[in-house]
């Protein structure tokens, strides 16, 4: 695979933080509809990488390019679930989600239905009108999942996608990713 014909291709990243060098040289293609994962011990640098990708930081060298061009994706066409949790502790869950919908650019009854259809699928519908604070871990850890993917993104980085879970909702994910 070349870097023009891969969705995802990243050549030659490293990234510092004084002393450590966090991110080493990684160099990897990604192509339409693959599934990838990063592995290795804490510290080695997957958050770090994954942080590059959408943009909260950049690399000190390399190049990170999308569909052939070093440039972000277009907004919509990136799910991010980052590390720590981002969503408002304070606000029902299904208005949290009906809101990231319509930052995406869905419009209003659109955003509501697929807020909806994704609280379902979690089996959090009866709970839509409950504060994300009021939910356990793993229960929040699936609404911030669903706030990254309801858009249907092209692409979707998911960073410790099965903290807070337990086995049958790890299985749960792993059905929804596919």
């Amino acid at each position: 695979m070349t870097p023009a014909t891969a969705f995802l291709s990243i050549r030659s990243v490293e990234k510092t933080y004084a002393p450590v060098r966090a991110v080493a040289g990684v160099s990897l293609d990604v192509a339409p509809g693959e599934m990838v994962a990063l592995l290795g011990p804490n510290g080695a640098g997957k958050t770090t990488l994954l942080r590059m990708l959408v943009g909260i930081t950049r690399p000190d060298r390399g190049q990170i390019l999308w569909e052939g061009v070093e440039r972000a994706p277009a907004p919509g066409a990136l799910g991010y679930l980052p590390e720590d949790r981002g969503l408002y502790q304070d606000v029902p869950i299904g208005r949290t989600l009906s809101y990231f919908a319509r930052l995406r650019g869905i419009p209003a009854a659109e955003a509501q239905r697929l807020a909806t259809e994704w609280l379902e699928r979690l089996e959090l519908k009866d709970r839509a009108g409950e504060k994300l604070a009021a939910l356990s871990k793993g229960n929040q850890q699936k609404v911030q999942f669903a706030a990254a993917v309801l858009h249907r993104p092209r692409f979707a980085i998911l960073d410790e996608p099965f903290s807070g879970l337990d086995p049958l909702n790890q299985e749960l994910f792993l059905d929804l990713v596919r």
